[in-house]
């Protein structure tokens, strides 16, 4: 099933002003570059841009009074007003005493100090981000297709294997068929014995690596269910995608590159799937973990015991 940036993101109701700067960032790579600039002004300036008309804030961006009714669409909201009502809150909430930014930009000279409060600010910014735009219902529909699945395959390459690589461990140790692939030959060889009943799960920040793509439709053909956690939800790999989970889209910076960013947002991702899935299969996922633990006990004991 593909789906568009408006599908995944904008629901019955707007978001709520807390997520607004969340949503900003998510959204504005894949916007068009006069609607990220209305993006980035609103997000820049909140208190500035809610004072300001449709036509003041086209004038302000350089661009057209449909360009901003679009952006405020493209976020979320029905129309502009409701934009200017979320900004209004959004600056209400940034003043109301909250410590100011920390900037997460890690020069080559930065103290370790500061480089342990920059990451660590940037970290809970990453998951902040993730959890305001991680859509609910298709993560829902994500664990329900996994929790009665005959087989999960997952895919994934660099960085994002990892991430794989962790679910797959956890799925397994509650008892479900799991198996995460990072080569992607095998990936594929894998993905034709997929059938309907199987759930595939592709992990991909940048939404276009050919690797993780090509399994995950290959699965789509075959009948799995297909499930896309990436940065970029108008990416390629939402073409093959039944559901799709979106992760934080992060800024690189010279000494911290996005798969840094893009993994801890898509472990929070992962981490929500297997507590989802693990409630659901409770009678069998609870005595299945006890006797993992078990199972591994003596290695975690002292060896003169």
């Amino acid at each position: 099933m593909t789906n568009s940036v408006k599908e995944i993101f904008s629901g019955d109701a707007p978001p709520a002003p807390a997520a607004l700067a969340a949503k900003v960032r998510t959204l504005a790579p894949s916007m068009t570059r006069s609607m990220q600039r209305v993006a980035e002004a609103v997000a820049a300036d909140p208190a500035g841009c809610a004072a300001l008309t449709v036509t003041g804030l086209a004038e302000l961006t350089g661009t057209s009074e449909a360009t901003v009714v679009r952006t405020a669409r493209l976020l979320g909201y029905p129309g502009y007003r409701d934009l200017r009502l979320a900004l209004a809150g959004l600056a209400a909430h940034q003043q109301s005493g909250r410590a100011p930014a920390v900037t997460a930009d890690i020069a080559v000279d930065d103290p370790i100090a500061d480089v342990v409060a920059k990451l660590a600010y940037d970290e809970q910014q990453t998951l902040a981000d993730t959890a305001a735009g991680l859509d609910t219902v298709q993560l829902g529909a994500a664990v329900a297709a996994a929790a009665t699945a005959r087989r999960i395959d997952i895919y994934g390459v660099g960085a994002s294997s990892l991430v794989g690589m962790d679910l797959a461990q956890k799925l397994l140790r509650i008892g479900l068929v799991a198996h995460a692939h990072c080569d992607p030959h095998l990936a594929v060889t894998n993905a034709v014995q997929l059938r309907s009943g199987d759930v595939a799960i592709a992990i991909t920040h940048s939404g276009s690596t050919g690797d993780v793509i090509e399994p995950l439709r290959v699965a789509f053909d075959r009948g799995a269910t297909t499930v896309a956690i990436t940065g970029r939800p108008d990416g390629p790999v939402s073409q093959y995608a039944d559901h799709v989970l979106t992760t934080s889209t992060a800024r690189e910076s010279e000494l911290r590159p996005a798969a840094m960013s893009s993994r801890t947002s898509q472990l929070l991702v992962v981490d929500c799937l297997f507590i989802g899935i693990a409630q659901r299969t409770y009678e069998t996922a609870a005595p299945a973990l006890a006797a993992s633990y078990e199972a591994l006990a003596h290695r975690h004991s002292p060896r003169n015991r």
